[in-house]
């Protein structure tokens, strides 16, 4: 089953995987007045869930932000998110991140290292760490990648076919709005921190237009790299 890509998220069957939500950031960042990033993720979130109704969604990773303390607002924040995924009537999981070291201040609930979806194709984690488990597919994000055309940096995903032992590979963008993302475009294997990127020029950026509601997908890097 191929996934769907809307709104720096990813749609396989009836699940919605999201990654790096970094919820506080914007508390840990030089901002003099509220962004609302949190609140705006809460909302593109039951957006999501109103025109796809999965019947479960994945965290993959970094839920939160800060690594030694939990910026005000941040655990409203996370209660508003639980509660509209239950209001929909989803289950949330999350598969920690490396961020997520205080994560069982605003949650309960299940933390597998990775989680196997019901396609039977797919394993959803992290990607800070290698996967414990064999998959067809593996969903991934950690590594925040972005695409810069004409100037502009445009957050994106990363799509390698057999691009780990013999299995696909997609990274997703962060789904925090104030990630800007790094800038893939000239990025080798070595510049990324997720051990499941060992051949960077094999993966594909698709770049997910929502004004325009097209999925623009890209040659390989390695093909593209003399192009941008």
């Amino acid at each position: 089953m191929e996934p769907t890509f809307r709104d720096r998220a990813v749609i396989v069957g009836e699940t919605l995987v999201v990654a790096d939500l970094h919820f506080g950031r914007e508390r840990s960042s030089n901002v003099e007045l509220s962004l609302g990033s949190d609140a705006s993720m809460c909302d593109r979130i039951g957006t999501l869930l109103d025109a796809h109704d999965p019947a479960e969604v994945v965290i993959a990773g970094d839920a939160l932000h800060s690594f030694d303390s939990l910026p005000p607002g941040v655990a409203s924040a996370f209660a508003d998110l639980r509660a509209s995924v239950a209001d929909h009537g989803a289950d949330l999981i999350i598969t920690p991140g490396n961020h997520d070291v205080l994560l069982d201040a605003v949650w309960d609930g299940a933390t597998p290292d990775s989680y196997a979806l019901a396609d039977g194709e797919t394993v959803v984690l992290h990607g800070h760490d290698p996967p414990a488990s064999s998959a067809e597919r593996y969903l991934i994000g950690h590594d925040h990648p972005a695409i810069e055309i004409e100037g502009q940096r445009r957050p994106c995903y990363l799509h390698g076919v057999d691009a780990y032992r013999g299995s696909d590979v997609v990274v997703l963008p962060s789904f925090n709005d104030l990630v800007a993302g790094v800038r893939i475009n000239q990025m080798r294997a070595a510049d990324f921190h997720s051990p499941l990127i060992q051949n960077a020029s094999a993966f594909r950026p698709i770049v997910r237009d929502e004004k325009a509601a097209e999925t623009l997908e890209f040659p390989p890097l390695g093909s593209l790299r003399e192009m941008l």
